[in-house]
């Protein structure tokens, strides 16, 4: 590699940790706290205070297993009714502020389950206000709005919501909403269709409110406000707009969540204290700086300068690691925190594949530069093998299908994907970082190696 080219990269490598280390740091460490990323990039309001986010087990909550109950429904709308309970709760938990929380679905056999994660949440009444409700689906008319309550809506969002009147149109009237292509369009759209008693009613509330607005509310908040452009007469309707399809299928799915009748019932309801805590959590940080430590010490007095390079590419891959679980919010469980302390002794395995292969060519009479190269180049197959089935693994534990004969478990997830995170990192820190370092370094050691002989 050429030496402005390695220049380059090494530039790129340590303000990538640069940046890593500052998300990373704790908000206050001593009297030193740390500055909140709070600044205008073209006029925008870029704002974001990272931070590790604790699952259940180390703050505490209710977790909640639901039944949904299927008898009304036909089979091949079971899954779709499901997802459709599952968005509409997180909907729910989302606009009640509750953070880290978890919703997964389990299927099995003809039982339909719904198993969910309130952390924070300690009073089971209010666990059961979330989750335990039917979806409640309603069209409604918007009348116009004088000046003065316009004024005001633009103050009170509930000025604008009481400006939507009822229709009798519900979520009993509408047999089903699908996310489809316009074929003339191309473009996203989503179709309704009422049952015979929706029908009349729909064509009586479009025929007399032609360019109105006929807005859709679930759990008393409107979703969308499309508006009416000619009647309806037959019970089929197509919503266009501008949303891409990944917003007409979650439109589709709310709108289904109101309309298939799916009782939910309460299977199970626990209150989980926090077991764990700040002292469990600071043990185990301790006990992974310790074992950081540790492998470090090893490498530097087994392998010299060589465990030198690598500490440095050690210490890189634990600030890029704890970066990115700030930077993609993932919920750190105890499970989870081994995981990532597994990932530290892992983390050098490829270095010691690699300099030992770069020992054997050096002992066959190859340069060391040359014998760097051949080292990193020999040692790919073993590396590329055992971090495959480690990824393999670790999909395995993650389960992001979630097929029913795989783990379920909310814990064991968090452990597989610190677990796969730690994985990918330390495969970039100990081939690509310790690569551009040993090059970087090789010619300060042959010079020191030139002056010793």
């Amino acid at each position: 590699m050429k030496k402005k080219s390695l220049t380059k990269s090494l530039f790129l490598i340590f303000f990538l940790t640069f940046v890593a280390a500052f998300i990373a740091l704790p908000d206050q460490i001593g009297n030193f706290q740390k500055p909140k990323l709070d600044f205008y990039f073209f006029g925008k309001h870029i704002q974001k205070d990272y931070q590790l986010r604790k699952g259940l087990d180390l703050q505490g909550g209710m977790q909640v297993t639901l039944e949904a109950e299927m008898g009304e429904i036909t089979v091949e709308d079971r899954e779709v009714a499901l997802e459709s309970a599952r968005e509409i709760i997180a909907r729910r938990v989302d606009l009640y502020g509750i953070s880290e929380s978890s919703i997964q679905t389990s299927k099995k056999d003809d039982s339909y389950r719904l198993i969910i994660e309130l952390p924070g949440i300690s009073d089971p009444q209010e666990a059961l206000n979330l989750v335990g409700q039917t979806a409640q689906l309603e069209f409604k008319l918007q009348r116009q709005l004088t000046e003065e309550e316009f004024n005001e809506a633009t103050i009170s969002p509930q000025i604008w919501l009481d400006s939507f009147a009822e229709t009798g149109l519900t979520g009993k009237q509408l047999k089903r909403s699908l996310a489809q292509i316009d074929p003339q369009t191309g473009k996203p759209v989503i179709s309704l269709e009422m049952n015979e008693e929706g029908r009349d009613l729909f064509a009586k509330v479009t025929k007399e409110n032609v360019n109105e607005v006929l807005a859709i509310f679930v759990d008393g908040m409107p979703i969308m406000s499309p508006v009416i452009s000619t009647p309806i007469l037959d019970g089929r309707a197509v919503i266009s707009g501008d949303f891409d399809t990944k917003e007409a299928k979650n439109l589709a799915i709310q709108l289904n969540a109101g309309a298939l009748p799916v009782n939910i019932k309460v299977l199970e309801q626990r209150t989980i204290g926090a077991s764990l805590g700040d002292e469990s959590v600071g043990k185990s940080v301790l006990a992974g700086l310790l074992g950081l430590g540790l492998v470090l010490l090893f490498m530097i007095v087994y392998y010299g300068w060589l465990g030198f390079v690598a500490s440095i590419s050690l210490l890189i891959y634990a600030t890029l690691t704890i970066a990115i679980y700030k930077v993609l919010g993932v919920v750190l469980t105890l499970p989870g925190i081994a995981g990532l302390i597994l990932t530290i002794g892992m983390a050098v395995d490829a270095n010691i594949l690699i300099f030992e292969r770069m020992k054997e060519e050096v002992r066959s009479g190859q340069p060391y530069a040359r014998a760097m190269e051949l080292g990193f180049g020999r040692a790919w197959d073993s590396i590329k093998d055992a971090n495959l089935a480690s990824i393999m693994t670790a999909l395995v534990l993650i389960n992001p299908l979630n097929f029913s004969f795989l783990n379920t478990s909310g814990l064991v997830k968090g452990f597989g994907l610190t677990f796969l995170i730690g994985t990918l990192m330390s495969l970039f820190t100990g081939v690509v970082v310790s690569r551009l370092l040993l090059r970087a370094f090789l010619p300060i050691f042959n010079r020191e190696k030139r002056n010793k002989s």
